[in-house]
């Protein structure tokens, strides 16, 4: 099984009088159909993740991720059938969203030197009477914690 990945395109903005003034990135659009309507988010947070450092692995059996890195650059690892695949988003991946489904764990890496920031738009939302955190049993992949990659 690979994750379902879509890419951003960068637009860049301008005035009405055609000066640019910076640019957009559509992380999301229901138009897209990009994410099944059950699947839909149900919350969208930011985290932040510190230079070469690494968030995870977690393991959710309900809820399912939809990362997208909007500064920076990120690697994320996941598990399926005890074998590891990596995905990339942020700056240099063309802003990518990347689904993780219910029951795979996952990690995030920092693969950059600076922060990078991480949309999360998972359904469903967290919820402190369903906390739905994990132990994740047999993950044995090596990051590699050097300069940029």
């Amino acid at each position: 099984m690979h994750l379902r990945v879509q890419k951003h395109s960068k637009i860049i903005t301008q005035t009405f009088d055609k000066q640019k003034n910076g640019f957009l990135i559509p992380i999301f659009n229901i138009h897209d159909n990009f994410i099944d309507p059950a699947h839909m988010p149900k919350q969208v947070y930011l985290t932040v993740v510190s230079p070469k450092m690494v968030k995870g692995p977690h393991l959710h059996k309900k809820r399912r991720g939809l990362f997208s890195c909007i500064r920076g650059n990120i690697k994320v690892v996941v598990q399926i059938n005890g074998k590891y695949e990596e995905y990339f988003s942020g700056e240099n991946y063309n802003f990518a969203s990347i689904e993780v489904p219910a029951g795979v764990p996952a990690a995030l890496q920092n693969i950059g030197d600076i922060d990078a920031y991480v949309l999360n738009m998972p359904s469903p939302a967290w919820h402190i009477d369903d906390q739905d955190e994990h132990p994740v049993d047999n993950w044995n992949y090596e990051f590699n914690l050097s300069p940029a990659t």
